[in-house]
């Protein structure tokens, strides 16, 4: 069982890279957390709010976002240079992320 997919990995991964996508159509401005959080509804009607802050905390975590964290609550989120050279490929992707094979 070395090869069983685990569904919730796939999931977190894969919307890590929804948030970095979503990140890099928002730059320069970066975005609030409820516009991430629509857009990845889009591909996981199910996700919460938690979930997605998680997700966003993961990412900061590795540099690859920064996140403003409002005093009265909201969060916004804004890709830091080496998550858009993540996102136009331009550097390796570490375990974690379910970026695509480049196929261009």
């Amino acid at each position: 069982m070395l090869n069983a997919i685990d569904p919730a990995k796939a999931r977190r991964e894969s919307m890590r890279w929804a948030i970095l996508l979503t990140l890099n159509n928002a730059r320069p401005i970066g975005a609030h957390e409820v516009l991430i959080l629509s857009t990845i509804q889009g591909i996981y009607p199910d996700v919460t709010a938690l979930e997605l802050r998680r997700e966003l905390d993961y990412l900061a975590d590795r540099c690859l976002l920064e996140i403003k964290r409002d005093p009265s609550g909201p969060w916004t989120a804004d890709l830091t240079r080496l998550g858009v050279d993540i996102v136009e490929y331009t550097v390796d992707c570490q375990p974690g992320i379910a970026r695509p094979a480049k196929y261009f």
